[in-house]
């Protein structure tokens, strides 16, 4: 009793992942569904178009069909699963005409994604929709490269480790990225608010 309380447990989604990678096409049918919403949001966030974010999904997983044989376990697969979708994503980005990966795009409307919330107060409500909808529209003004380190640090919960692993950047940049990231979001919702 006490050794099965201290193996570590793991969850379906992981078991999945091993038998997916043994050659059971059926376990992505375990897979998908956990990181659906998840992966959606950051491709969107990513490249802010419903249509090109749907689409870079469906490649996403069928890059992850044709690539699971690469795959290293000891690493985690939400961050090579992330990293498969955001090198899909730059390339998208990278053929649209006059596209930096630096600069903020202002193309007029931008999806905003809404949260909902559940709570009886419909005044807290409309605030934190409100709140919500100063963020989203602040945070899509940013550039590609802040999108990213924020949606991964706070919408994926991924440490700084990982989102360097995603973006392929030392640990140093990550944290320069987030710095930076924050503190242009920070400036657009105070403009928001002013």
């Amino acid at each position: 009793m006490i050794l099965a309380a201290t193996m570590e447990m793991s969850s379906p989604a992981e078991d999945a992942v091993a038998r997916f990678r043994r050659g059971d096409r059926a376990a992505l049918g375990v897979i998908l569904p956990h990181y659906q919403f998840r992966l959606y949001r950051f491709l969107l966030r990513m490249v802010r178009e419903p249509a090109a974010a749907e689409d870079l999904f469906q490649q996403t997983w069928v890059r992850v069909m044709e690539k699971i044989s690469s795959y290293d376990a000891r690493h985690k697969f939400d961050s090579w699963l992330f990293t498969v979708a955001r090198n899909l994503a730059l390339d998208h980005l990278r053929r649209k005409p006059a596209f930096s990966l630096d600069a903020a795009e202002d193309d007029g409307e931008a999806p905003v994604e809404r949260l909902r919330e559940s709570g009886a107060d419909p005044l807290a409500q409309v605030l934190e929709f409100e709140r919500g909808s100063i963020v989203a529209a602040a945070l899509e003004e940013l550039p590609a490269i802040h999108r990213e380190v924020l949606t991964l640090r706070f919408e994926e919960d991924m440490k700084l480790e990982e989102i360097a692993e995603v973006a392929g950047i030392p640990i140093s940049t990550v944290k320069s990225r987030l710095h930076r990231a924050i503190e242009g979001l920070r400036m657009r919702v105070e403009e928001r608010l002013a």
